[in-house]
């Protein structure tokens, strides 16, 4: 605990340490509260479908996940740093945002379920979950106000509007399996997420004395986000693909069964990817600032919370990869046994999953998105590489063993690479 407070000491003194400490407490519950119930009902969903329907479910969110990031346009971190330093400009900020998610929700469901048709033809059941789990985009688009809130260090705002809204649905989740429900209907519970999601911060949004009506669209505010945005959209893309692509190359390689199992132990190894997420949103700001004051304080809280997010990492890695065989079984079953030596070398990706996310602060400070786009790629090509050498001998295994390698080229190894990227290498030292 002493070794957590020392890296949090940059904030000492500080006008925002109340608002950080309280945001992030805020983002903390958030997790935590998703992470214990939607661990307990995502263990009883695994239960009730068995490893082959779950592995078709969790083939079709990877799926969709691959063009999450042409729906969202990579525009969050962007535009969170435009309200930061132009707060005045929010009504046209956040219009054009939203607008700009909304036309590129369309067209990535439209993408997403041409592929469907193309890689799985005559499979409807994947049609169907992939159909609607992608609909959920549409209203994702008015997440616009969740970047409001975090550029305001507001956060508690979303996280009572989306924790209200994964609540209703956990309980709509045990309701379908009390009920014997088909597949499909677990997918249709993700889309009832987003709309009651959506709603909950529109209220939260006009309560603030904000209105929707007030905002406006942009054309030169729109050319500026996507020019800088393109390279986010490739990385976050390529971040998907070594992320998610294991679970199409397993489906595709090995059948259901085994995407069943890897998603079992991914699971429980990314349910901890909150904690950086968490941390970083909260000081983003902050360090944003500091760059524009002191070169040597923007350097110190770079490497301070950089120590903080790779501690917290092995210190979770450790236990969960010695006691995975008891953890695999005492939730999912012994049906799920072979999950454990997967869960085991899975989980050490963590690590290199916290360093990439406390870098991005300092890639998009330095207005270096296209090497961050450039380091993704490497990861990614590694991971497809080394999949396709290691999963026709070891299944899910082998897949573990290329999300862990391609993490650690693409969060770490990679920044020595390029002149540019050796200073904040040198911090993840």
């Amino acid at each position: 605990m002493q070794l957590i407070l020392s890296k949090l000491a940059f904030l000492k003194n500080r006008d925002e340490l109340r608002k950080v400490i309280a945001n992030t407490g805020w983002l903390f519950f958030d997790r935590f509260l998703r992470m214990g119930i939607g661990l307990f009902v995502g263990v009883w969903v695994a239960r009730y479908l068995g490893v082959k329907d779950f592995g078709t479910l969790n083939y079709a969110i990877s799926l969709v996940s691959l063009f999450s990031a042409f729906a969202t346009l990579g525009l969050p971190s962007l535009v969170v740093r435009a309200l930061t330093q132009n707060p005045e400009k929010r009504e046209q900020i956040l219009g054009t945002t939203c607008l700009l998610q909304l036309i590129a929700s369309l067209g990535s469901l439209a993408l997403v379920i041409i592929t469907t048709l193309v890689s799985k033809s005559g499979d409807k059941t994947t049609l169907i979950l992939v159909a609607l789990l992608s609909s959920a985009w549409i209203f994702k688009a008015f997440n616009a106000v969740d970047l409001w809130f975090q550029s305001q260090i507001k956060s508690k705002y979303t996280v009572l509007a989306k924790n209200t809204a994964f609540i209703i649905t956990a309980i709509g989740k045990v309701l379908l399996i009390n009920n014997e429900a088909p597949l499909w209907t677990f997918a249709g519970v993700t889309v009832l997420e987003s709309v009651l999601g959506a709603l909950g911060l529109i209220i939260f949004y006009q309560s603030q004395g904000s209105s929707l009506l007030r905002w406006r669209w942009s054309f030169a505010l729109a050319k500026t986000l996507l020019k800088e945005s393109w390279p986010l959209i490739l990385s976050t893309f390529t971040v998907v693909i070594y992320m998610k692509v294991d679970q199409i190359m397993l489906g595709n390689m090995m059948g259901s069964q085994a995407v069943g199992l890897y998603a079992s132990a991914a699971r429980l190894s990314e349910v901890w990817y909150f904690i950086p997420t968490a941390v970083v949103s909260s000081i983003a700001p902050s360090i944003y600032k500091a760059k524009q004051e002191s070169i040597a304080a923007y350097s110190k809280r770079l490497e301070q919370v950089m120590r903080l997010l790779v501690y917290s990492a092995i210190l979770i890695a450790l236990p969960m990869s010695f006691l995975s065989a008891p953890v695999i079984t005492g939730l999912f079953g012994d049906g799920y046994i072979a999950a454990a030596p997967i869960l085991s070398i899975h989980i050490w990706a963590a690590v290199f999953v916290f360093m990439g996310v406390g870098s991005s602060t300092w890639f998009i400070a330095e207005g270096l998105t296209q090497l961050s786009f450039l380091r993704t790629l490497i990861g990614a090509v590694i991971n497809v590489s080394l999949n396709i050498i290691l999963i026709p001998s070891y299944g899910g295994v082998g897949a573990a063993i290329a999300t862990v390698i391609a993490q650690a080229f693409s969060s770490f190894l990679s920044n020595a690479i390029h002149p540019k990227a050796r200073q904040i290498f040198l911090i993840q030292l």
